[in-house]
């Protein structure tokens, strides 16, 4: 990180398209779950490179580069959302669901052959990114984070700026609202 940093601050734009390369699926998954129009998330993209870039010479090696990137492309999210008086969180909550994992396991118990386990795993899969998409942007981006970025609470606390237990209790929120909305909407025998 620091040779390119460096790099970059000296001149050279093939070590800040190496930035890019390296930051652009993170970047990409935060804005994907917190911009629904793909006019907005192209824009937002350039806002957030342009940044990156005019703050480069700021960054402290506190955190990975790539997290710093996370960080300001979350910000830049949150003060477009502002800006569009769109909220970024729904609190309401619902009692009483079934795990996720314990319909896939009765969905996938001995009845199923393994053709019939590997079609139901590849339309779950589907049918979960799709109510992933429904959840409110700030716990699509936590759930993405966590588990397709494998980013530990750490980072992700240092990107949004939450702490630790607040984002425990919001990947708790999400996997709840989550699963309520895939009981709701969804019989196991459709998947």
């Amino acid at each position: 990180d620091r040779k390119l940093v460096k790099e970059v601050l000296e001149g050279n734009s093939t070590a800040f398209k190496t930035i890019i390369t390296n930051t652009q699926g993170l970047v990409i998954q935060i804005i994907y779950k917190m911009i629904k129009t793909q006019e907005d998330r192209e824009d937002l993209a350039q806002e957030v490179y342009l940044k990156v870039f005019d703050k480069l010479a700021s960054f402290k090696f506190n955190s990975k580069l790539s997290t710093w990137v996370g960080t300001i492309t979350y910000n830049t999210c949150l003060k477009f959302l502002e800006k569009k008086k769109i909220p970024i969180l729904d609190v309401t909550n619902k009692e009483g669901a079934e795990s996720w994992d314990m319909l896939e396991s009765k969905a996938l118990g001995s009845d199923y052959s393994p053709i019939e386990s590997y079609i139901f795993k590849k339309e779950s899969g589907q049918v979960l990114a799709s109510e992933i998409e429904k959840l409110p942007p700030l716990y699509k981006t936590i759930i993405t984070l966590y588990h397709n970025e494998e980013m530990s609470y750490r980072e992700i606390g240092e990107i949004t700026n939450l702490p630790e237990g607040t984002l425990k209790n919001y990947l708790y929120r999400a996997r709840k609202q989550l699963r309520e909305s895939l009981l709701l909407n969804y019989n196991i025998e459709d998947l």
